[in-house]
Protein backbone atom coordinates (compact mmCIF):
# COMPACT_ATOMS: atom_id res chain seq x y z
CA UNK A 1 0.00 0.00 0.00
CA UNK A 2 1.44 3.49 -0.52
CA UNK A 3 1.81 6.25 1.96
CA UNK A 4 0.17 9.29 1.19
CA UNK A 5 0.38 12.99 2.35
CA UNK A 6 -1.18 14.11 5.37
CA UNK A 7 -3.99 16.08 3.46
CA UNK A 8 -5.02 13.09 1.32
CA UNK A 9 -5.16 10.90 4.61
CA UNK A 10 -7.25 13.68 6.48
CA UNK A 11 -9.58 13.58 3.10
CA UNK A 12 -10.10 9.96 2.94
CA UNK A 13 -11.05 9.91 6.60
CA UNK A 14 -14.54 8.67 7.68
CA UNK A 15 -17.12 10.68 9.69
CA UNK A 16 -15.79 10.90 13.14
CA UNK A 17 -12.64 8.24 12.37
CA UNK A 18 -9.70 8.75 14.51
CA UNK A 19 -5.63 8.71 13.86
CA UNK A 20 -3.48 6.45 15.12
CA UNK A 21 0.18 8.40 15.67
CA UNK A 22 3.10 5.60 15.76
CA UNK A 23 6.76 6.61 17.33
CA UNK A 24 9.00 3.64 16.42
CA UNK A 25 11.67 3.51 19.39
CA UNK A 26 14.47 0.78 19.43
CA UNK A 27 12.26 -1.65 22.30
CA UNK A 28 9.19 -0.04 21.66
CA UNK A 29 6.34 1.68 19.77
CA UNK A 30 4.64 4.77 21.01
CA UNK A 31 0.92 5.53 20.32
CA UNK A 32 -1.29 8.51 20.50
CA UNK A 33 -4.72 8.92 18.90
CA UNK A 34 -6.17 11.85 17.74
CA UNK A 35 -10.26 13.15 18.66
CA UNK A 36 -12.43 12.39 15.89
CA UNK A 37 -12.18 16.61 14.70
CA UNK A 38 -8.85 15.95 14.10
CA UNK A 39 -7.64 19.04 16.51
CA UNK A 40 -6.06 17.30 19.20
CA UNK A 41 -3.47 14.59 20.00
CA UNK A 42 -3.78 12.68 23.20
CA UNK A 43 -0.95 9.73 24.19
CA UNK A 44 -2.56 6.18 24.24
CA UNK A 45 0.05 3.99 25.31
CA UNK A 46 3.47 2.17 24.14
CA UNK A 47 3.72 -1.90 22.39
CA UNK A 48 6.90 -3.68 22.83
CA UNK A 49 8.66 -3.99 19.30
CA UNK A 50 8.44 -7.12 17.90
CA UNK A 51 7.55 -9.31 14.62
CA UNK A 52 5.72 -6.80 12.36
CA UNK A 53 3.04 -9.62 11.97
CA UNK A 54 2.09 -9.61 15.63
CA UNK A 55 2.72 -5.80 15.83
CA UNK A 56 0.00 -5.16 12.62
CA UNK A 57 -2.85 -7.68 14.80
CA UNK A 58 -2.52 -5.52 17.64
CA UNK A 59 -2.11 -2.49 15.69
CA UNK A 60 -5.17 -3.41 13.96
CA UNK A 61 -7.28 -4.11 17.04
CA UNK A 62 -6.41 -0.93 18.91
CA UNK A 63 -7.71 0.54 15.05
CA UNK A 64 -10.99 -1.32 15.31
CA UNK A 65 -11.74 -0.55 18.68
CA UNK A 66 -10.84 3.22 18.71
CA UNK A 67 -12.52 3.73 14.85
CA UNK A 68 -8.97 4.47 13.75
CA UNK A 69 -9.32 5.16 9.88
CA UNK A 70 -5.23 6.07 9.22
CA UNK A 71 -1.71 5.64 10.62
CA UNK A 72 0.72 8.00 11.14
CA UNK A 73 3.93 7.74 11.87
CA UNK A 74 7.12 9.44 12.68
CA UNK A 75 9.53 10.12 9.89
CA UNK A 76 13.17 10.33 11.09
CA UNK A 77 15.13 12.56 9.11
CA UNK A 78 18.26 14.07 9.30
CA UNK A 79 18.70 16.97 11.02
CA UNK A 80 19.71 18.84 7.93
CA UNK A 81 16.99 17.19 6.51
CA UNK A 82 18.19 14.58 4.26
CA UNK A 83 16.76 11.49 3.99
CA UNK A 84 18.79 9.56 5.14
CA UNK A 85 18.99 5.53 6.29
CA UNK A 86 17.02 5.57 9.56
CA UNK A 87 14.32 7.24 7.04
CA UNK A 88 14.35 4.70 4.78
CA UNK A 89 13.95 1.97 7.04
CA UNK A 90 10.92 4.13 8.53
CA UNK A 91 9.40 4.32 5.26
CA UNK A 92 9.51 0.71 4.22
CA UNK A 93 8.38 -0.70 7.79
CA UNK A 94 5.30 2.18 7.39
CA UNK A 95 4.29 0.82 4.19
CA UNK A 96 4.45 -2.91 5.11
CA UNK A 97 2.71 -2.28 8.35
CA UNK A 98 -0.04 -0.31 6.38
CA UNK A 99 0.00 -3.90 3.83
CA UNK A 100 -0.99 -5.63 6.87
CA UNK A 101 -2.98 -3.91 8.91
CA UNK A 102 -5.05 -2.67 5.58
CA UNK A 103 -4.76 1.28 6.94
CA UNK A 104 -3.90 4.25 4.90
CA UNK A 105 -0.67 5.33 6.19
CA UNK A 106 1.43 8.64 5.89
CA UNK A 107 4.84 10.08 7.79
CA UNK A 108 5.51 13.22 9.91
CA UNK A 109 8.78 14.77 10.54
CA UNK A 110 9.69 13.51 13.94
CA UNK A 111 13.32 15.23 13.87
CA UNK A 112 13.94 15.91 17.71
CA UNK A 113 10.10 15.29 19.10
CA UNK A 114 11.83 12.86 21.84
CA UNK A 115 14.51 15.64 22.58
CA UNK A 116 11.39 18.01 23.18
CA UNK A 117 9.40 15.62 25.35
CA UNK A 118 12.63 14.64 27.50
CA UNK A 119 12.87 18.30 27.72
CA UNK A 120 9.38 19.23 29.18
CA UNK A 121 10.04 15.92 31.44
CA UNK A 122 12.79 17.27 32.77
CA UNK A 123 12.45 21.20 33.19
CA UNK A 124 8.65 21.47 33.67
CA UNK A 125 7.62 18.30 35.20
CA UNK A 126 10.70 17.58 36.77
CA UNK A 127 9.92 13.71 36.30
CA UNK A 128 12.77 10.85 37.55
CA UNK A 129 14.68 9.24 34.87
CA UNK A 130 12.44 5.91 35.53
CA UNK A 131 9.45 7.51 34.81
CA UNK A 132 10.49 9.42 31.48
CA UNK A 133 11.09 5.93 30.38
CA UNK A 134 7.78 5.15 30.55
CA UNK A 135 6.35 8.38 29.28
CA UNK A 136 8.71 9.40 26.46
CA UNK A 137 7.44 7.37 23.23
CA UNK A 138 3.84 7.80 23.79
CA UNK A 139 4.65 11.27 24.59
CA UNK A 140 6.72 11.48 21.40
CA UNK A 141 3.91 10.18 19.47
CA UNK A 142 1.96 12.60 20.39
CA UNK A 143 3.70 15.14 19.83
CA UNK A 144 4.17 13.95 16.24
CA UNK A 145 0.81 13.60 15.42
CA UNK A 146 -0.25 16.83 17.20
CA UNK A 147 2.38 18.43 14.56
CA UNK A 148 0.66 16.82 11.68
CA UNK A 149 -2.29 17.85 12.82
CA UNK A 150 -1.25 21.45 13.29
CA UNK A 151 0.15 21.57 10.02
CA UNK A 152 -3.02 20.15 8.23
CA UNK A 153 -5.90 22.12 9.64
CA UNK A 154 -8.33 23.35 7.34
Amino acid sequence: MPLFNMHQIRAQLGRDQRLLGLDPGQKTIGLALSDVSLMLASPYGTLRRGKLSAMAVEIRRIAEREDVGALVSGLPLSLDGSFGPAAQAARDWMMSLSEQTGLPAAMWDERLSSSAVNRMLVQDADVSRRRRAELVDKLAASYMLQGALDATAY
